[in-house]
């Protein structure tokens, strides 16, 4: 019913799914509520903040295995949610190789997003890929060894090439990296939904009642 009343008008924000699977909490939103006018996707996001640094990581949640269309859908959605929180977007387009360096279909989506995307009017950020997530994040890789990069700085929007990579790679950034995760956060919704990872803990839900606050606030 709360998805129902998302889309009536009846409640300006929604979380969901504390006590059922993702995917089957997922379900109702996306049927009812679906996607904004701009977005054919959805996709989980989470914010990671560190001690010196602010981090975006998509999809984390969402999409099993998406193609470059996907990703750089996924890309442009992530860095409008960056801009909400005030941090100007840096993408980098993640995978196993450099700029080439390994050349088969798995590297080519990522790579083909980052054209796709700088060929974009509406996507005014920077982004390069595909590239090594150390290369992404540190500054003496990406302008000493890759100086040719659109990236004048480390990334600050990871773009995972699977869901798979997407989901172990923000819980090894929470978990090793000591970083406090907010989210995930979805992005291409028409209304303010989040669904909530079972077991999250209360300052989880708390953070996350936040960002949908100040989605409904935004969608005034």
């Amino acid at each position: 019913f709360g998805s129902v009343m998302v889309e009536q008008g009846d409640a300006d924000a929604m979380l969901t799914g504390l006590s059922h699977h993702y995917p089957s909490a997922l379900r109702p939103p996306l049927q009812v509520v679906g996607t904004a006018e701009d977005a054919d996707y959805a996709a989980g996001v989470y914010m990671l903040t560190f001690k010196n640094r602010v981090i975006f990581c998509a999809d984390a949640t969402v999409n099993q295995a998406p193609d470059e269309d996907v990703l750089a859908e996924i890309t442009k959605h992530t860095a409008e949610l960056a801009r909400r929180f005030n941090v100007e977007p840096r993408a980098a387009m993640l995978s196993y190789s450099n700029f080439g360096s390994v050349d088969n279909e798995g590297t080519r989506k990522p790579r083909r997003a980052a054209e796709m995307l700088r060929e974009d009017p509406d996507a005014d950020f920077p982004v390069d890929g595909e590239m090594q997530a150390d290369t992404a994040v540190v500054e003496d890789i990406l302008n000493g060894t890759y100086e040719f990069s659109d990236l004048d700085d480390p990334a600050n929007v990871l773009v995972f090439p699977n869901l798979e990579a997407g989901n172990i790679g923000y819980k090894l950034l929470q978990r090793l990296g000591g970083a406090e995760a907010i989210g995930p956060m979805l992005v291409g919704m028409d209304k303010p939904v989040h669904v909530i990872q079972r077991g999250d803990e209360v300052k989880d839900i708390v953070n996350l009642a936040g960002v949908a606050v100040v989605d409904a606030q935004q969608n005034e």
